[in-house]
């Protein structure tokens, strides 16, 4: 096996194949957290941050580490880049000391540019148009928690709130990568982009999954195995959430709107979560909420994620199962 550069800058980066096999490789993660090292020595990982974060700072940190690697955090106040350096001259740099890069920003294209420049690995932990790693960690909880990883096809989850944000768009891609039954619902003038639903549909027509944009949250949520909400107000927009979250109240997640979902569906949540406002205290500190078995595999999604990424460039079939 030659050795093939790689990235994860969206959901539809990798094959429904790839998919599969990152997962899988996740749940070997899970089992045993140090069941691949791929960066001992340590080599370094670049994790820079744009914007502030908790779980992805924590998982990345950690799992960098377990990987024997050593995590190169970098805050945006403390570096070149947040003060205007050229995404391709940073991209360079890091190449030559790192072995991958992941970052947390704004704008989709800047992780396309360091993606363009670098020669090694370039991980997308969250830009304003798609969340992978994310979504990897969701779809490890199901797996985890109904059959196994090839039980995920056929699988039919359910977002909603404001389907015109990263995670909507993620979860379309990667529902559709799975051959999930994928349901996103929102208020008009919050639904996703166009090309990313049809783009979207083409996955699923060859995955044997389904795609459904609605209004109404009862007609995406009814019989589905899970439902998704994020907050209604991004990072950054917070002083703008009595105006924001008008249109969204139709959409919270409540018990009323869980009882149409299927009786034993699961419940997640990216976090940070709002209670009493995208979704009640109720669900989310209830029975059918796994949101912290999701927070953690964080950790181990993107353990699996790096280590499958450096395995394929480095053409190494031992760190690919």
């Amino acid at each position: 096996m030659s050795g093939q550069l790689r990235h994860m800058l969206r959901d539809d980066d990798i094959t429904h194949d790839e998919q599969l096999q990152i997962l899988k490789l996740a749940m070997h993660f899970r089992k045993d957290r140090f069941y691949r090292r791929p960066f001992d020595g340590p080599q370094a990982v670049a994790v820079l941050f744009d914007k502030p974060s908790t779980r992805t700072r924590s998982s990345f940190s950690v799992g960098v580490a377990e990987l024997g690697g050593y995590p190169l955090v970098i805050d945006k106040s403390g570096s070149q880049l947040g003060r205007g350096e050229p995404v391709a001259d940073t991209a360079r740099v890091l190449t030559r000391m790192t072995s991958a890069i992941v970052w947390r920003t704004f704008g989709q294209e800047r992780v396309e540019e360091m993606a363009q420049y670098a020669t090694i690995p370039v991980v997308n932990a969250l830009t304003d148009q798609f969340h992978p790693c994310q979504v990897l960690a969701d779809f490890l909880t199901i797996a985890q928690l109904r059959g196994g990883v090839d039980a995920l096809a056929g699988t039919s989850i359910a977002y909603v709130g404001d389907a015109a944000n990263n995670m909507a768009n993620s979860y379309l891609l990667a529902g559709a990568t799975a051959g999930m039954h994928v349901r996103v619902s929102g208020p008009n003038g919050y639904l996703p982009d166009a090309q990313i639903v049809e783009k979207a549909k083409v996955i699923a027509a060859s995955t044997g999954g389904s795609i459904l944009v609605t209004t109404e949250p009862a007609e995406a949520v009814s019989g589905t195995d899970c439902v998704f909400t994020d907050t209604w107000v991004s990072m950054g927009e917070e002083g703008e959430y009595a105006i924001r979250s008008k249109p969204f109240w139709k959409y919270q997640v409540n018990d009323g709107l869980m009882a149409l979902a299927k009786p034993d569906a699961l419940f997640q949540h990216c976090l940070p979560a709002y209670r009493g406002k995208e979704v009640t205290a109720d669900v989310i500190d209830g029975p059918q909420s796994v949101v912290w078995d999701e927070a953690e595999n964080r950790l181990h999604a993107q353990k699996a994620l790096l280590t499958w990424l450096i395995g394929i460039q480095r053409g190494d079939e031992s760190l690919l199962s």
